[in-house]
This record gives structure tokens, sequence and C-alpha cells, in this order.
């Protein structure tokens, strides 16, 4: 069966920033087409300019948060003396002439680099020096950097980094970010501002090289857990969060309150927390800036999840592809399974937690459709089902970690996702786990790794797996997904196990391949086979042509005569091959049609 068809287009619906609108509410700005006239000045600047969209934001925060009246700020303030010329983005006066500076802003747009932050960081510097202001601040979206001119210096800037500008000509204060605050809580983000954060935490780490990319993301995968961590922490309202850089702190006194709190995870959750921080304190200091104002507690789950999968597709492709698998597969196959709260689910090379998390997602989906306003129902549904019912196993720990972080993004499931070799023997996987066991797992839903072979002389396990066999003979060695294959259908539990699993095209067509496909057979009912494009994993460094092949585990003396098998080709799969968006997607009118085909055979 060949289905192609053309959706249609999802409307995007763009809400305009609550700040836009208050601000223009309260008479602070006014926004004309492409124009923003910041109406105490009378002067109008290119909204469509991202520094002028930080600067309006940071423009009404002044007003609202701050408590300084906008007749004593000014905009694009000319240096005086200065050649070629130079103008400070936002001055904060104490007067209502405009005679006596105080604050000198310099704002950037959200997402610049380490080196630009501090060279615009000296900018700011230098013209409060020029204007006489005893404050400097650098914002650059949520990245913000406060100062007092005087005690600047640029080999020791934290003796002058203050935690924040002075409310309404007030004290410097000790902290800035506390709980329950209607100004100085934690924020909540969109997704755009998620992927800044993370990606500007990620190259702070990655240094230009310094790292190798997935160690960087490995450091900062324990960073997040931190600040998880710390938000979730029990305190009063009005009480300070520790994930934050106080006034004239230094780097190592940073590093140490952030490190007593990952020592304490470590102690919580040995299997997450494994190795200490491997990051020097400037670093970590640099992260806390990028990250200490937002909240990841409190931004929804539906936010976080598409950020922090977006930040992966970027971040894995090309770098470490054999982990991720495209979310329109994932999504797809998790559609096909139709998991239930009560199933227990199974990914045995889950990489970054892809299938993991959508299966999370649709039992939380289920949870809102079921319970509506019931939050207290809804929230056990769906949490027991992530604490208890999800299961994930990755060779690799610095991924195993990764996977561990997004599920505790998403409000945990990371309990039973171990950093393991899945064809290791079964009784050595249950010691670290007992909740791994052969006959047990409702669903499975994995896209195996492809290609490499598994020799007997490094992995005595080979001998005994029917597929390390050929006939009495031990095999030199195995492919990798053959294996899988075998290793899955043991973890199905009898009768009732479904699988939906990523195969090369090889094992469904070779003909030396025969003796796998006459054991799906015998061990499994095969339900579907959803050929996919060969370009389906090529922009994640993969071009092995493949399909996705559902089954279900007989019964151990189960015989089927001939029956029905649900056969599709997608064409089109919501990108193409340069990882661009299509809107052309076969998909979902293939699980439809599957859908059909289950009602129809009583499947």
């Amino acid at each position: 069966m060949s289905t192609i068809y053309e959706p249609q287009k999802e409307k995007v619906v763009s809400e305009p920033e609550e700040y836009l609108e208050l601000g223009q509410s309260k008479g602070y700005f006014a926004l004309d087409g492409k124009k923003i006239k910041y109406n105490a000045s009378g002067k109008k600047y290119n909204f469509s300019d991202p520094e002028e969209k930080v600067r309006a934001e940071y423009y009404f925060d002044l007003i609202e948060k701050y408590n300084y009246p906008a007749k004593r700020i000014e905009l694009e303030v000319e240096m005086p003396d200065r050649t070629p010329e130079r103008y400070a983005d936002i001055v904060i006066y104490k007067d209502d002439e405009q005679k006596i500076p105080y604050i000198v802003v310099e704002c950037k747009k959200d997402g610049i680099t380490d080196a630009e932050f501090e060279q615009a960081t000296k900018q700011a510097i230098a013209n409060a020096r020029v204007l006489k202001a005893p404050f400097a601040i650098c914002v650059a979206g949520n990245t913000r950097r406060a100062m007092e001119t005087e005690k600047w210096n640029d080999k020791t800037p934290e003796k002058a980094i203050i935690t924040d500008i002075p409310i309404s000509y007030g004290k410097i204060e000790e902290f800035r970010y506390k709980k329950g605050d209607p100004n100085w809580d934690l924020k909540v983000l969109d997704k755009q501002e998620l992927i800044r954060a993370l990606k500007k935490s990620h190259d702070t780490l990655w240094a230009g090289g310094k790292r190798n990319p997935t160690v960087a993301f490995d450091e900062l995968a324990k960073i997040i857990f931190v600040k998880i961590r710390d938000e979730k922490k029990g305190r009063k309202d009005g009480e300070y969060y520790d994930f934050q850089i106080k006034t004239h702190e230094p780097a190592e006194s940073v590093f140490k309150r952030i490190d007593g709190i990952y020592q304490e995870a470590k102690e919580k959750d040995p299997e997450v927390f494994k190795e200490s921080l491997k990051v020097d304190p400037e670093e970590l200091y640099t992260v806390v800036e990028h990250l200490q104002s937002l909240s990841l507690n409190k931004t929804d789950l539906d936010t976080k999840g598409v950020a922090f999968e977006q930040f992966m597709e970027d971040f894995f492709k090309g770098k470490s592809g054999q982990y991720f698998t495209p979310r329109e597969i994932v999504n797809f196959a998790i559609k096909m399974m139709d998991i239930k709260n009560d199933d227990l689910v199974l990914d045995p090379a889950c990489g970054s937690g892809g299938f993991l998390l959508h299966a999370l997602d649709k039992v939380r989906n289920d949870a809102e459709e079921y319970f509506g306003s019931d939050e207290a129902e809804k929230y056990r549904y769906w949490h027991n089902f992530a604490a208890n019912n999800l299961f994930g196993i990755e060779i690799n720990d610095s991924i195993a970690r990764v996977a561990k972080m997004n599920m505790i993004i998403h409000d945990d499931g990371h309990t039973n996702v171990i950093g393991f070799d899945a064809l290791e023997d079964i009784d050595k996987m249950n010691r670290k786990n007992p909740g791994f066991d052969n006959n047990r797992f409702d669903i499975i839903v994995t896209n195996p790794p492809f290609g490499a072979n598994v020799k007997a002389s490094e992995h005595p396990y080979l001998e005994k797996f029917f597929f390390g066999k050929n006939g009495k003979k031990g095999r030199a060695n195995q492919k990798t997904e053959i294996l899988f294959i075998e290793r899955c259908v043991n973890f199905l539990k009898p009768g009732v196990g479904q699988m939906a699993i990523v195969l090369p095209d090889g094992i469904l067509t070779n003909s030396s391949l025969q003796y796998v496909r006459d054991y799906l057979m015998e061990k499994t009912q095969i339900l579907a086979v959803v050929s996919l494009p060969q370009f389906a994993f090529t922009h994640f460094g993969a071009g092995v042509k493949s399909s996705l092949v559902f089954v279900r585990k007989k019964e151990e003396n189960e015989r089927l005569g001939k029956y029905p098998i649900f056969m599709a080709i997608a064409e089109h799969i919501g990108y193409d091959a340069t990882g661009r968006k299509d809107q052309k997607n076969d998909l979902d009118k293939i699980c439809e049609e599957f859908k059909k085909f289950k009602s129809k055979n009583n499947l």
C-alpha cells in the first residue's frame, strides 16, 4: 500500500509578548508597523532588529520591576568627546533634568557568544566611566551582568560584578532571584528562549573546541540536574535560590556552592551522578549567568519537550547521529503502538530518550483527555507511568545521562534508564536493575545500532544467542541489529508483547538473511512493515535504507496459519533529505489505515 497525501498547513498563531501589551497599555511605548516609539523621549527605532527587542523588554523592566521613572530614562545617549561617535543604548539618570547619569545599559541580542558578551561588558563599563555613572549592566537576552564602575578591573571582574542593578536607587543586594516574588522569581521560558539558553551554555562548555561536543553536553547535563534540583528544593516564599551569582562573588565560591548541590545529588541518585563536575570555576560561573534567571521546572512540559528535542536534534546532527531518531519517526512509531499507562515500555537502545519521552507524552495526553480538570488524578496517572513503567538501556554512559536528563526535564521517568550494553547477559543487567528481565515488557520501541559487528573474541556473550550460532557451531561475529532482534523478542511478554523496531531493509530482503526472517516468523506475528525513504536518517549520518517493523510475540506453542500483514510505503515523512521540514507527511495517513486494518482483522 502506498499512501500519499498533502495535509493542510497548520495555522501559526503568534502571541504578542506580554511586556509589549502591558507597555503599550501603560503608555511606555507604541508599536507602529516595524517601528517602536518610546513615548517619554519620542524616539523611534526599528523593532525588527533583535537588539531593539532586547532593549524594549529591558526598558519595560526598568520602569515596572526596578521602579525607575520613564522621564529619567534616555536612549541612544551620545558619549562626549568620542571619535568616532559612540552611543549608550540606555542611560538611567538620578534627576529629572537628565544631568546626573546613574546606570549605563549596553543591550545585545540574545544568543551572542561569550567573547561578544565580554566585549559588550567592557563597552558598558567604558561608557559608564565616560559618563561617570556608578553602575553599568550588559543585557543580552536572559544573560545579564551588572557592575560597579569604579571597582571594575579586567583581571578580576568579579570584584565589580553585583547580583543586579539597584532597585529604585536603593542598595546593592547580595542575591536577586527568590521564590514567590512577583518580580524576582525565576522566569518561565518560551521555546526559543530555552533553546538559546541551552545553546549558549553548551557553547561555553564546548569552549570553541577545547572539549569534545558530547563531553560538553555531558557536563551541561550535570549542571542542568543541579539547576532543577535547586528549583525543586523546599523553600518558603521570599527565600533565595542557590543557583545564582552573589554580589562580588568569586567564581571559586560559585563553584563550591553548585558543586555542593551536585554532591548531594550524587549520594541520592548514584546511577545518574557518577562522576564529579569536570568544568573550571570560570566556565561554571558563565553557565550560571546564562541560566540563573530561568525556571526549568515551571516552564510547561510541551515547551520543554519541543525545545530540548530541537536543541538535541541540532546538536546530535552530524555529531552523534546514532543516538538520535528524528521526532517524526518516533512519533509515528508511538502512535502505531497505542501505549496505555499500565504498559511496561522499553527501548533497549534508547540514545537520548526520544521513544521513551514520546511514550510519556502519549500517556500524559491521555490523562488530559480522561481526567479533565482533576489535576491530582492527571498527575498520578502519568507520573506513576513515568516513574515505574518506562525503561531504557544505552551503552554510552554519557548519552545515557543525556536521556536521564531529558526524562528529569519532563518531570521524571529517569529511574529505570541505565547505562549498559543491552546485548550483555540478562542476569548482569538484572543485577544492575531488577526491572530488566525476559518475557516482561508489553511494548518495545527502538532504533537499534546498525552495521557494527559483535565479535566472539571480544564479547563472550555472543555464544549464548541463537544468532550467535550457525547450526551447532559458534559464529565468530554477528551484526548488532540481528542480535537486537533476538534480545528484544526475548524481552517481550509471550502472547501480548508488541514491538516497533527500525531495521535495515537487507534483513527483509537479502537471501543470505533468510534465517533471520525465519526466526521472526517463528517467534512473532508480523503485524506491519512500513518502508521508510532512503533519506530517512541521512541527515543524522546514517544512509541505510530502512523500514519500521511491527510484531507481536507469540505464545510458546502458538501456531498461526496464513494471516494478513499490513504493508505501507512512506514517500514523505515530514522532512526531506536535508532535514528541512516537508509539509507532506504520509505517516499520519498510514497510522489511520493501520488502525482500520487492526479493527478489521481483530488485532
